[in-house]
């Protein structure tokens, strides 16, 4: 490790531009991108701000951990989904949920209810090809100029990328599951 000298001085200057919400984008291939999200969903609500938040691929009766926790706060969370493709027993029903999912989150970030909606793993319906790219990219654009969204999971499409205000990269360097730890409740869930 290296020793460094803290700063003396402040790092960055101060933002000049006027506030309005953001798109924000967690992708890779390491842990953290629905945490990160839902960090961002507390602190929102933290500060008495509305919350919205849509899971692509869990479904709507799950209990993970998260939802218990928002269910306990009032920040309302809502799988649209059937889990895990490889799981799934008919793919066309779950491109069929995803499209009927995305209208709901459409209509969401569209009303100007919300401060914050998140689009967790909205990646996986784009490149399986159950939601068209475009209209994703037209909501994001046309969104009431106080909308922050946040969209998580792998492989970013790169128009997202590049449309975009925050994308953060998480980037695996080491995972349990790899050293044969398995998956475990609080943690992964």
């Amino acid at each position: 490790m290296q020793i460094e000298t803290p700063p003396s001085e402040k790092p960055y200057d101060k933002a000049e531009g006027e506030r309005r919400g953001t798109v924000i984008v967690n992708t890779g291939d390491g842990k953290g991108k629905s945490t990160a999200a839902f960090g961002l969903a507390l602190r929102a609500h933290g500060r008495g701000k509305a919350v919205k938040i849509y899971q692509f691929m869990k479904v709507p009766s799950a209990r993970f951990g998260e939802h218990r926790m928002f269910e306990q706060i009032g920040i309302p969370i809502e799988g649209l989904g059937d889990g895990f493709s490889w799981k799934s027993q008919d793919l066309e029903r779950s491109g069929q949920l995803a499209r009927d999912g995305w209208e709901k989150a459409r209509a969401a970030i569209l009303s100007g209810e919300f401060f914050l909606v998140v689009l967790d793993e909205i990646t996986y319906p784009l490149i399986y090809g159950w939601l068209p790219l475009e209209g994703v990219l037209e909501t994001l654009r046309a969104r009431p100029k106080h909308v922050h969204v946040v969209l998580t999971g792998r492989r970013c499409p790169p128009e997202i990328v590049e449309l975009a205000d925050t994308v953060t990269d998480m980037a695996m360097v080491k995972h349990a599951f790899k050293a044969g730890i398995p998956a475990q409740r609080g943690i992964e869930d």
